[in-house]
């Protein structure tokens, strides 16, 4: 049985408002499961009732950063992600970062190169 600490809160670098997005799909299946979730992409707007901001806000207990940004992209965020202390950073396909996984690893934060979506399909979330 599922209690509230079984539940990860998830920080999706990349979210899209478009729902044809993967970010899109695992902001609603993350909150189908019950994830707490921080959306946070280019552009404010909304995925059901989860805003999208463009801030990076302070957060503090971030169990996962999930991303959907390039490798180029994912530049501007290494200070914010590091300052999240999240216990890890799922790389989805496409956005795997060699050079953000060495950082993540001398953080003690773990690197996972995988599909967010199959984890959650899976129970591996």
């Amino acid at each position: 049985m599922e209690t509230n600490n079984d539940k990860k809160l998830t920080v999706v670098l990349g979210a899209s408002p478009n729902p044809e997005r993967y970010s899109h799909l695992a902001v609603n299946r993350l909150k189908a499961k019950g994830h707490p979730v921080v959306a946070i992409g280019k552009r404010a707007a909304a995925i059901g009732d989860t805003p999208i901001i463009t801030e990076h806000p302070p957060l503090e207990k971030v169990d996962t950063v999930t991303m959907y940004l390039n490798p180029l992209a994912q530049k501007e965020y290494y200070d914010y992600i590091l300052q999240l202390q999240p216990n890890r950073i799922i790389f989805n396909p496409g956005a795997e970062n060699p050079e953000l996984e060495d950082i993540a690893r001398q953080h003690n934060i773990r690197p996972v190169e995988a599909c967010t979506l199959v984890m959650l399909s899976t129970g591996q979330f």
